[in-house]
């Protein structure tokens, strides 16, 4: 019996500017015993809540089922305790593999080199059963597994997610720096938007904001396009489980309304993508962009703003940022009398250039920025 069969506990990874939010999400989609960690979030799970939560989730990242823990205080413990594990209860030699590993504070001091132990572990384990042995695939594998070592205590966990939750895979075309999907996601559920007043973009680059405005709408699942997740190669999986989570949540779905969610951004090339996206999307035909600079929007009244702004690479040759922002400042004030404005700003430096009294600022630290969403009531 593997170790999260035990105990029904699993393992979010999720970035840490967004953790709280992350708990409330779960809680909402019926995990139990949710409780913050370090660089994640444990929780309590049944098989429904389990496949759900990768399934519905906007926020996590990945989830982890640990299979096995130990003491590891060298290499050939490490591939002595992961060759025992049953590893044909999950796989097959003719799936592919790849690990993720990560350690700290440990006598294994080298990530690589930790991941390299498991696999040759594994690989011997297929060979001694089977006679044969599965190949690694970096890039899209059957199979995702973690391997944690952190005060020389290892955790082996099988990805139920089977790669990142933040590939939604509506994205077929980009800009540059686009908005990860789980930070869109967190600035659309802290704007608390729910529809009763219409949203807005209007520096849209290639629509993430907008696609995650429109999959919260119309309650359309993260996952739906998945085509399969870690989970089903549990040796506990459930298929009867899984369609029947499957099919209450897309049973859920519901329309976009006309004008309800729009967007416009100066660059013909970024509404070209922002269409590609959107309309990848169910409803997606049904949300409104425009090329055109916010700069010459006549009015933006009584509407939710939330919008990404460019900044550093993001922002055109020659464009002087304080005299951008200064323009953005200017046109919520005159422009958008009645709305209510999310800003992020990848870089927090240019909030002071707006030249607007905020109502709250929350940080959020992710993809290796430091940024923050600013919120600006604009009466």
């Amino acid at each position: 019996m593997f170790t999260y069969q035990k105990h029904n506990r699993y393992f979010a990874q999720i970035a840490e500017g967004i953790k709280d939010l992350g708990i409330e999400e779960l809680s909402e989609l019926n995990a139990r015993n949710v409780e913050p960690a370090f660089r994640g979030i444990t929780f309590e799970a049944d098989k429904t809540t389990l496949y759900r939560i990768n399934y519905s989730s906007r926020l996590v990242s990945r989830v982890l089922a640990p299979l096995v823990s130990f003491p590891c205080e060298n290499p050939q413990v490490l591939y002595s305790r992961a060759k025992r594990i049953q590893w044909t209860e999950i796989f097959s030699p003719d799936e592919t593999f790849a690990i993720f590993a990560n350690v700290s504070n440990s006598t294994i001091n080298h990530s690589h080199y930790a991941a390299q132990c498991l696999k040759d572990a594994i690989v011997d384990c297929f060979r001694d059963q089977v006679g044969r042995r599965p190949s690694v695939d970096v890039r899209d594998p059957d199979v995702w597994l973690n391997l944690h070592i952190v005060n020389d205590k290892a955790t082996i966990s099988l990805d139920t997610s089977g790669g990142s939750l933040h590939r939604r895979s509506y994205r077929k075309e980009t800009v540059s720096a686009p908005m990860q999907e789980t930070v869109a996601a967190a600035v659309i559920r802290l704007a608390k938007w729910d529809g009763q007043m219409p949203l807005y973009d209007p520096m849209c680059g290639s629509g993430t904001i907008l696609c995650e405005a429109l999959m919260h709408y119309c309650r359309i699942p993260p996952g739906i396009f998945r085509r399969h997740f870690g989970f089903e190669h549990l040796p506990d999986f459930d298929r009867a489980v899984w369609n029947r989570v499957k099919q209450a949540v897309d049973q859920r779905m519901r329309q976009l309304p006309s004008g309800l969610i729009q967007g416009s951004d100066r660059a013909r090339r970024a509404i070209s993508a922002s269409r590609t996206n959107i309309c990848t999307l169910r409803g997606g035909r049904g949300v409104g962009l425009n090329v055109l600079d916010f700069r010459k929007i006549n009015s933006l009244e009584k509407r939710v703003i939330v919008t990404n702004p460019p900044y550093g690479i993001r922002m055109g040759k020659g464009e002087d940022l304080g005299t951008f922002y200064k323009d953005l400042g200017d046109f919520l004030k005159q422009r958008c009398k009645g709305s209510t404005a999310y800003i992020f700003f990848g870089d927090r430096s240019y909030i002071k250039k707006v030249g607007l009294r905020s109502s709250w600022k929350r940080p959020i630290k992710t993809g290796g920025l430091d940024g923050r969403l600013v919120k600006f009531e604009l009466y």
